[in-house]
């Protein structure tokens, strides 16, 4: 498919993504959501610890608040395919206003639950969980196919400035009012689901077959995914990298620990490394337009490795956190590169059960990445936890390079499937 630039999108009639009204309702609901969402993260945590001085139950409810992940990803995938998807998402917000209005009433009322906390913090997530693969399904509904990989780009920028500001906004209001982040976040809900209900455009093409057994609309995604060699081949690559990925922010904590230097150096690392992320995530469209997926693959497994073997040599906290923005970056362009290729190359029917499967895939690789890294840490401290994982990476450049699958992303067998709009034409719901 061609791609046309901003000036002939216009000529052809082709609003810019500024211009384009449901775009802008949907981006902006779905940034708000997720900045609620980062709020509470940190806020779990937090408010179990100031109330109970239990490590313990602090860690029930982080993990109550994980567990969704690994269970709720597949079926909500089916959801995502079966029902319209605007008024799930609009059920998936009205359900986190009551939840979290109700923790804020309850702690402002004076009064400290863990078990609804845990209870809420499980719902929260699988909530979040539906509402975020209908999102990334309705994308395509709403833009040109032309302007997919600049929304998606965007999409990425959001999702990494929702963790800048959420984290430390959640801290803050916190440090307000215990009851004030689950507020922020009820209201946010609250917000996002007046923006579902200002868009025009529907969110996914006509349903023309009838809804089968959840274990046949299962297997009929899995199928689809398991016989597109790229897509299998290059899904076990980013498993791989995610596991090692997520060994470096253990580290970092570690080492700035036995440098004896103060926790705001974490926060002074990290917030670089953000900064990175987000460039790297606006810039995603322009790489994605002119290099191949797989290019992208190999060369951020490459780069990666490099970056992790320099963090090795160095403790300096500016050039870690340089180091750290610079996989930052990387990770963002993959992302948008993986995003527009999967979204491009899935049928609108399985959008929802192709994208649960690969989040499943990388989440189940970052909690077993947070384990790895506890062991590598506990075994041979912070020098081996960069060490390791960048000689292993260093593997998975070589390997990916090799790998047969990974030269079939323009398979004449295994053809893109986008649906383009005839002018005019809306599908219905």
């Amino acid at each position: 498919m061609g791609r046309l630039n901003g000036t002939a999108q216009e000529a052809a009639g082709v609003p810019p993504l500024r211009r384009n009204r449901d775009f802008l309702l949907l981006w902006s609901g779905a940034a708000v959501s997720f900045l609620g969402t980062r709020v509470t993260g940190v806020s779990y945590p937090l408010i179990v610890l100031w109330h109970t001085d239990s490590p313990l139950v602090m860690s029930v409810v982080s993990f109550a608040a994980l567990l969704p992940l690994l269970l709720v990803q597949l079926p909500a995938g089916v959801l995502v395919d079966r029902w319209d998807r605007r008024r799930l998402m609009a059920l998936c917000e009205t359900g986190r206003f009551l939840a979290l209005g109700s923790v804020a009433l309850t702690l402002a009322a004076g009064r400290f639950s863990a078990v609804q906390l845990a209870a809420v913090a499980f719902v929260e997530t699988s909530l979040a969980i539906v509402y975020r693969l209908a999102e990334r399904g309705a994308v395509r509904n709403v833009v040109d196919p032309t302007q997919l990989s600049a929304a998606l780009a965007r999409n990425e920028a959001r999702g990494r400035a929702s963790v800048l500001l959420g984290q430390p906004g959640g801290v803050l209001l916190q440090s307000a009012a215990r009851w004030a982040p689950f507020l922020f976040s009820a209201l946010a809900g609250l917000l996002s689901l007046a923006t579902l209900l200002l868009i025009r455009k529907d969110f996914q093409e006509k349903r023309t077959s009838a809804a089968k057994p959840l274990r046949a609309d299962l297997a009929e995604g899995l199928r689809w995914l398991w016989r597109r060699r790229f897509l299998r081949a290059a899904l076990a690559f980013v498993a791989g990298s995610n596991l090692l990925l997520q060994v470096l922010p253990l580290a970092l904590v570690v080492l700035v620990k036995e440098e004896g230097r103060s926790q705001a150096t974490v926060a002074l690392i990290v917030g670089v490394g953000g900064a990175g992320g987000i460039i790297g995530a606006l810039s995603g469209g322009w790489w994605q337009r002119r290099t191949r997926l797989r290019t992208v693959l190999v060369a951020g497994l490459s780069t990666w490795a490099a970056l992790i073997a320099a963090m090795f040599l160095t403790a300096q906290p500016l050039l870690l956190g340089v180091l750290f923005a610079g996989t930052g970056y990387v990770t963002a362009v993959f992302n948008v590169a993986a995003a527009v290729y999967q979204i491009r190359t899935t049928p609108d029917r399985l959008q929802g059960r192709v994208a649960a499967t690969s989040h499943l895939v990388a989440t189940g690789a970052n909690v077993l990445g947070v384990v790895l890294g506890g062991l590598i840490l506990s075994l041979w401290g912070a020098a081996a936890a960069f060490l390791l994982p960048a000689a292993v990476m260093a593997v998975l450049a070589v390997s990916a390079a090799l790998t047969p699958a990974l030269r079939t992303e323009d398979s004449p067998t295994d053809p893109p499937t986008v649906t383009t709009k005839e002018p005019g034409h809306e599908p219905a719901r």
